[in-house]
C-alpha cells in the first residue's frame, strides 16, 4: 500500500507555501470549507465528501503528498475575487485536484469512491 503525507493548511498563503515545500512530489490537494472551533464545517457536501476522500486516498498507487486546505469562512469563498477562485480555478468545494494537472473533482464528484479512487491511482 502506499505511503502518503498529510499537510493541513488554512488560507490560500499557507496552502501555496505548502506547495513550495513538496515542490517535486505527486501532490493532491483538498478543498474544503474552514471548520469551526467544534470542528464542523459550514460546507455539508465537505463533510460527506471527506470520508470517501480519505478512503481512496488509501488506495494512492504511488507516494505522495495530500494537501488538507480549508479555504475560509462562507462569505470569504463566496467572494468572486477570492484567492482560491481567481489563483487556482477553483469555484466550489469540495473539490479534489492532481495539482499541477487538470484532473479533478468537484462537488458531488468528490463523494463517489470510484472516481476519487480513479483520480488517486491514476499516473
Amino acid at each position: 500500500m502506499a505511503a502518503y503525507q498529510e499537510v493541513c493548511v488554512c488560507g490560500f498563503e499557507e496552502f501555496n507555501q505548502a506547495v513550495e515545500q513538496h515542490e517535486g512530489k505527486r501532490i493532491f490537494a483538498l478543498f474544503v470549507g474552514s471548520k469551526d472551533a467544534e470542528g464542523n464545517s459550514w460546507c455539508p457536501l465537505c463533510t460527506q465528501a471527506e470520508p470517501v476522500i480519505r478512503e481512496g486516498l488509501k488506495r494512492a498507487s504511488q507516494e505522495c503528498v495530500f494537501i488538507y486546505c480549508q479555504v475560509g469562512d462562507k462569505p470569504y469563498w463566496r467572494d468572486p475575487n477570492n484567492d482560491f477562485r481567481k489563483k487556482l480555478n477553483v469555484t466550489s468545494v469540495p473539490t479534489l485536484l492532481k495539482y499541477g494537472t487538470p484532473k479533478k473533482l468537484v462537488d458531488a464528484e468528490c463523494r463517489q469512491a470510484n472516481l476519487v479512487e480513479m483520480l488517486f491511482c491514476e499516473d
